[in-house]
């Protein structure tokens, strides 16, 4: 058996913390054969909740599980932390902006940050706290000591998402839809691009409605998650937690040949968006290494789309100039 791997996780007692920390531990995320040791973040006053949280991890006897441990100390969460899931965020409250919840959120991101470059050094890092993509920014300008390319926002739950609406429509399933592509920000601008999406080897433009794809298509995956609220009252949690195991595993195992996964990046310039901002592209992965796809051709249609979620992050990077010093 391999030797244990750490793995950090903020908004541990938190619902997409609670749902995420029992995939980790039972070796859903980085295979069965890697031990973990979970360290996990929450604020003092949530420290009595993740107490309980840590004696059901312990209830269930996970093999994997080789060690945990709690803090509301960043320095020693992030202590040599390999993996680190920065889940922990305040939520979006009534009649608040989202601009409002970039500034709210901005100094906790901050803070993280800082922590990581001071206790970590070899370690890969999800953002999945809203607004994710300007968090990850604000994370990865508060440790300059770690490569920016270990910074990496999670937009794999639109891409899933999408992959749902598609299946659902086309009567197959999800394992039927491959190289669904997600550009821009995890925000009401994303493009779910399916475009070069594939159903079993076709192109999905060529077994859909054009109307359907851009009327009922686009807006139902940019709108789920309110939808979900509206349903049933909460956020999803679940599906949240779900999607950073998906987007977790493919940087630890790598993308199948010819596919592609969605991940927010800091961009290099690729496909004309500003370098810098932290850009939801089609990737391939191998060896823990992330690759943007090249080559992809857009539509005037795309360009529109892919245009308009360059505006909405280059706002919100606007937004926290300030924190980016």
């Amino acid at each position: 058996m391999n030797a244990p791997i750490k793995v950090a996780v903020t908004g541990a007692a938190g619902n997409i913390g609670y749902a995420l920390l029992f995939r980790i531990a039972s070796g859903d995320c980085f295979g069965k054969d890697q031990p973990v040791i979970l360290q996990l973040l929450e604020i003092t006053p949530a420290l009595k909740a993740l107490e309980g949280v840590v004696m059901e991890l312990n209830d269930a006897a996970f093999p994997l599980l080789h060690g945990i441990e709690t803090s509301d100390d960043a320095n020693v969460a992030f202590d040599g932390a390999q993996q680190v899931f920065l889940v922990g965020s305040k939520p979006r409250g009534p009649g608040m902006l989202r601009s409002d919840l970039v500034r709210t959120n901005g100094p906790i991101f901050t803070g993280q940050g800082r922590g990581l470059n001071r206790a970590a050094s070899d370690v890969r890092v999800v953002v999945v706290g809203n607004p994710c993509n300007t968090n990850a920014l604000i994370a990865m300008h508060s440790a300059p000591d770690i490569p920016n390319d270990r910074f990496t926002a999670m937009t794999r739950l639109d891409q899933n998402r999408a992959i749902s609406q598609l299946a659902g429509k086309l009567g197959k399933t999800a394992g039927s839809i491959t190289n669904m592509g997600i550009w821009g920000n995890h925000g009401p601008s994303m493009f779910a691009d399916y475009f070069h999406a594939r159903c079993d080897g076709t192109p999905v433009a060529e077994l859909l409605e054009e109307s359907w794809l851009k009327e009922t298509f686009l807006p139902t995956v940019s709108k789920r998650g309110k939808a979900i609220i509206n349903a049933r009252g909460k956020s999803s949690a679940a599906s949240a937690a779900s999607a950073a195991i998906d987007h977790m595993a493919t940087w630890w195992n790598g993308t199948a040949e010819g596919e592609w996964a969605s991940m927010a990046v800091p961009s290099k310039g690729e496909y004309g968006v500003p370098e810098g901002l932290i850009f939801s592209y089609p990737v391939t992965v191998k060896d823990g290494e992330y690759t943007v796809v090249e080559g992809l051709e857009h539509g005037a249609f795309s360009q529109e789309k892919i245009a308009a979620t360059i505006q909405e992050l280059s706002e919100e990077r606007e937004a926290v100039s300030d924190l980016l010093g």
